[in-house]
Order: C-alpha cells, then structure tokens, then sequence
C-alpha cells in the first residue's frame, strides 16, 4: 500500500456563509429549502473519481473498518462518499460521524480552510419571529471590519426580518440566505416581540479574508488586570501566506498582556467553530501554567490502518501534540482561565479546553459547546486530475490525562444564555463578559449586566457552515508505504 498524500489535520467544513441549520439535537430546527448544484461530473468520471474516494477512505478514515464491502461505484461521487460513512444516529451509532465531507472545487476548498470565501462579511443566528410561528429573524452576531457588512453599516445585534423586500420564512429563508446580493429589511425589539421598520441595507458579497483575531482589550477591574481576546477562528495566516501573520498576532497580543501585567485571562470562544490544530497549540502554549516543549497538549487515536505504519515511520511521538515554548506564555501570572462558550464553539476550541484542563482550572461561561472530539484532515489529488477534495474524520483527540469525553459538549461551569438584544463585544456589560469579570473580581467591584434569555427558538446559525467547523491540521507529512 502507497500512501503518497501529505496529511493535515484539518477538518473544516465547507464554506458557505449564507446557508443555515443548527445539528443541536435540542433546538426546533427547520431544515431551509435551497437549491441543488447541478453535477458536472460525466458518468465515466464519476467512477474514477469514486475509486480515488475509495482509495483514500480506506487508508485514513477513522472508521475505516465500517465502510461496505461493496459499495455501489455508479453512484455521484457525493453520493458515493456519503454511502462511504459510519454516519451518526442516535440509537444505533451514537459514536458515529457527523462531520466528514466532499466538495467538488479542491481549490476552493483550500481558500476556505484559510478563511477565504464569498462573503457579505457577517455571521448571524437565525430565530422564530414568535412561537409557532412560520416567520424567521436573523440575528447579527458580528460583521468583520472592513468587509462589506461592515461599510454597509451592518453591526452587532441588527435584527433582519427581510430580504430583498420578502419576509424571512421557514419555507424561504435558506433560498433568501443564499444569494449574493442583498436588500436587507431591519426590524427592531419591542417589548417581547420583533417590529418591522423602514430601514434597510444593500450589501454585495465578495472574495473576503477574515482576520480571526476580531478583538482584544485590557480591563483594570478590582485590582485585577484583565486581558480580554475575541478570536472567531484558529487560522495561522491568510489564504496563500506562509508567514503565520494571525498566529503572530495572537503572540504580540500575549507581549503585551506580558507587559502590561495581566493576571487574569477571559478567552472568547463563542463564536469559533475550530480551525488549526497548530494555532490552537500555538494559543495554549501561551497560556498554560507551567507549560513547556515536554509537556503533552493532546494526543491522537487513528485507525487501525495507519496506526501501526504512522509508529513504525514516526515513532509514538507522531501521535503527541506537545505544548511549544513561548517566551511571551503569561501562564505564571494566571491561576484559571475564562472561556466563553456558546453552542458553536467547537473543535480546536474545544481542544483549548480540554488541552488546558490537567494544567490549570478552565472556568466556562456561557451554554453548552458543540462536541468535537475528532479532527479530520484535507484529502485532494496531488496530480490535479480529479478536481474533488474531502474532508473525512481520521482521528480522535485525548488530553494528557487520556479524557475525550466531550462529544455531547462540554457544559458550563457558568450559564448565561445570549440576550436579544445584543451589546458590542467587548463592552463590560455585555452579558457574557460581564459575568467574567463579576468572577473575578468575586462581585465586589463588577456588576453582572442584567440576566435576560432570549425567548424566541433558535432555528440555526450561520457558524454551522464555517469553515473551521470540524478542523484538526497536521502538515507536509508524506506517507510513502
């Protein structure tokens, strides 16, 4: 058997910014109506690029051993690659996948994991106008700089009720959603129910590259020096940059928490559903207490296939993640570290989580995370003849105290639901942040912003779609065997 195919472990989803469903098994999800690609791929191609599938299949997915003996090669070749998966249910494969993919433009594929896209630049959740009701609101959640959100006046909190003059159905909205020009019709709060207004906003989405760094701030609260840092995705460097340019930012922030004396962290992870497993060994390792080259960040379980070649090439040391030293770690001034969390976070995030547990306390506030306790990697042809890529789960992750518990999520330490009505990021009333700093400070100096759910029912999220959803990277590793 030759494997010739560089690993990563990247495991993001695919892209598309403007389709939404949540997977959260709780939550009234309604399942949008949109419009299917038309396959290009002729029917004698199809059966090559189902080979390679195969192929690849077999070698590195996690569960390799449960694909069909004889799988039916006339079928699409994203077809094929579904009948290929040990997928998930409930009752009778709860260990089962719910994250590998295909997508048809490797390339396209590859910009995304870089945070890439076509994007109007915002990231939204979607809600029912009222309960047992068919209408649908979009709330915003953060619109990135300079993106063309940003200069269409878009921000934090906007509620959309219409699209291009029609309202948001459950019928419509995953067409409405899906487009790439936009009239956007606002509406506003009013008491416990949404209000149309006569305000709008034309966006145009574009090629955009997110910067996953949105935000950091230092807080002197209680005697206590905060550093604050938003990050919406593990990302080391735009879409064809070597240089790591996002990771060392993520460092010069850390120098400067380091001089500034911080002694106290809050990490938010809520809107970060993964990325690379490098920058979230990168983050961590500037974080944790007494962390070093020599200690293990998380380790990994592949499938029976590679396990033993992956030992025989590498050594056990291919399966052990170590933290990497960092001289601007401020782990020595940290006695816990806050994150926060909602549904969608995910993946890497999660890996920051449960990676930092056996060294220090990791206090969560917010809901209940997403479960990703697996990482996958980017598979494409390295000829350039079959133009699909995928991404199938290949591995599972394990701290330094061999605990991978956390496919349900990992729940709270702290509950606070997100309000309707949404304050800037950042801002210390703000109802997640809030609560941080009341921790910290044991109530004495910071007030909780006020405690409010939001009572309408989430019907999904545009992260769900993100790449960096499912995203475990490991790179230039060439299995020749």
């Amino acid at each position: 058997m030759t494997f010739s195919k560089s690993i990563f472990r990247s495991g993001w989803a695919v892209l598309l910014l403007l389709g939404f469903w949540s997977c959260k098994e709780d939550l009234d999800v309604i399942t949008p109506v949109e419009t299917e690609p038309t396959p290009t791929t002729s029917t004698a191609n199809s059966r090559t690029v189902n080979e390679w599938i195969l192929s690849n299949m077999k070698d590195y997915y996690y569960w390799s051993s449960k694909i069909p003996a004889n799988p039916d090669m006339t079928k699409a070749p994203s077809d094929f690659f579904k009948s290929l998966l040990y997928s998930y249910d409930a009752a009778a494969r709860p260990d089962g996948d719910r994250f590998s993919w295909i997508q048809e433009d490797a390339s396209e594929l590859s910009a995304s994991l870089s945070g890439q896209t076509t994007t109007t630049g915002m990231e939204y959740a979607l809600y029912l106008r009222s309960s047992g009701s068919s209408g649908v609101i979009a709330q915003v959640l953060y619109v990135l700089p300079g993106s063309p959100a940003a200069r269409a006046g878009m921000k934090r909190g906007d509620i959309i009720t219409k699209v291009n003059s029609q309202s948001l159905t459950t019928s419509n909205y995953g067409k409405l959603l899906n487009g790439t020009t936009f009239t956007f019709g606002l509406g506003t709060v009013n008491g416990s129910a949404i209000v149309d207004t006569d305000q709008t906003r034309s966006v145009t989405a574009t090629v955009f590259q997110e910067n996953p760094v949105f935000m950091d701030s230092i807080y002197t609260v209680g005697g206590k020096t905060v550093g604050y840092l938003v990050y919406n995705q593990f990302i080391p460097g735009a879409n064809g940059s070597n240089a790591k340019e996002y990771d060392a930012q993520i460092d010069a922030i850390f120098q400067n928490f380091k001089n500034k004396g911080v002694n106290e962290l809050v990490l938010d992870l809520r809107y970060n559903p993964g990325g690379y497993t490098s920058s979230s060994t990168n983050l961590a390792s500037l974080i944790g207490r007494g962390v070093n080259s020599s200690k293990l960040y998380f380790r990994e379980e592949w499938n029976e296939v590679l396990t033993p070649y992956l030992k025989k090439e590498y050594g056990d040391s291919y399966f052990e993640e170590k933290f990497v030293n960092k001289a601007q770690n401020i782990g020595g001034n940290l006695q816990r570290v806050y994150v926060l969390t909602t549904d969608w976070t995910a993946s890497a995030s999660e890996l920051i989580i449960n990676g930092l547990r056996p060294y220090m306390p990791v206090i969560t506030i917010g809901t209940k995370t997403y479960g990703k306790n697996v990482g996958s990697i980017t598979l494409d042809d390295e000829t350039g003849k079959i133009k699909w890529g995928m991404q199938p789960i290949v591995f599972k992750s394990f701290n330094s105290q061999g605990q991978s518990d956390y496919a349900a999520g990992f729940a709270p330490t702290i509950e606070v639901e997100e309000p309707l009505q949404l304050l800037p990021l950042g801002d210390t009333r703000e109802a997640l942040l809030s609560e941080a700093l009341h921790q910290i400070t044991g109530g004495a100096v910071a007030r909780r912003g006020a405690r409010e759910s939001n009572p309408l029912n989430n019907v999904g999220v545009s992260l769900r779609k993100k790449a960096g959803n499912s995203n475990m990277f490991k790179a230039d590793v060439k299995l020749n065997m």
